[in-house]
């Protein structure tokens, strides 16, 4: 798998790689990453005959920052701009969050929701460990991507660390901290959301996930009308490109059923 950097074009606001023809999906990234971060996937879905959007989060990528964005809607009304047509949306992350908080709120929009890697209802502890993080931000440089690369990836190198490395360092710093304030606050949708949810709605994570846990995407999965949890063996965080292929292929089956 390459992790070379893809064209862009605009989506409102934002700017978004855009790839093959056919029935929409829409791929939303984490805090720190792009759209590259999705190069596991698109190829596969552009195959498969779908219409791929991925945009970059504001101050990552090509994507300006923006300022006042200090809750998850600011971001989802931004990544609504991909959503012109029915679309499956997926996100990873704080991309999940995104994803799920778009669902009620734009009717008829989309045709399933996929949450990759979501967090629900952490622990104490690992509050206290985001809102630590968050602190230690100053917005004007970015900070030390060493521990971040070994949460996702253990120590030993890869192509997929080399990359996420590249564009940690990369990301504009004002833009990180506002999103992962944003991230760190959030502890996942409400019980009344998941339950109110009206589409179908896959929640996936792998079995060595420390903070998005198998646990949590089964509770989510059982609150929604059409939820379901895949528990990806062997896959952690960054599972999207660890794992590319396994994702891919769940990405497409889901959407063929979504979008038939």
């Amino acid at each position: 798998m390459t992790w070379t950097t893809l064209p862009r074009s605009e989506a409102g606001p934002l700017a978004a790689h855009a790839a093959g023809t056919g029935p929409r999906i829409v791929l939303l990234h984490g805090v720190g990453l792009r759209a590259e971060a999705w190069n596991g996937q698109i190829g596969a879905l552009v195959r498969a005959g779908f219409k791929v959007i991925a945009p970059d989060m504001p101050g990552h990528g090509e994507s300006p920052n923006l300022p006042d964005l200090r809750d998850l809607r600011s971001y989802a009304d931004l990544a609504a701009a991909c959503l012109d047509e029915p679309a499956v949306v997926v996100g990873h992350s704080m991309g999940a969050m995104i994803a799920l908080d778009l669902v009620p709120r734009y009717p008829g929009r989309l045709r399933g929701v996929v949450a990759l890697n979501a967090v629900y209802r952490r622990s104490a502890a690992a509050k206290e460990r985001a809102a630590a993080r968050v602190s230690a931000l100053g917005g004007v440089t970015n900070p030390d991507s060493s521990q971040t690369l070994e949460r996702w990836f253990g120590v030993a190198p890869s192509p997929e660390r080399a990359a996420c490395a590249r564009w940690l360092n990369a990301v504009d710093p004002a833009g990180y901290k506002s999103a992962y304030a944003v991230f760190a606050r959030e502890d996942g949708p409400p019980d009344a959301a998941l339950r109110s949810l009206h589409v179908p709605a896959l929640f996936m994570t792998g079995d060595a996930e420390p903070n998005s846990t198998p646990q949590m995407a089964h509770d989510m999965a059982a609150l929604a009308p059409d939820g379901r949890a895949e528990i990806v063996a062997g896959a952690a965080h960054m599972m999207p490109m660890t794992h590319a292929d396994a994702v891919s292929r769940s990405l497409v089956d889901f959407a063929r059923e979504c979008h038939s």
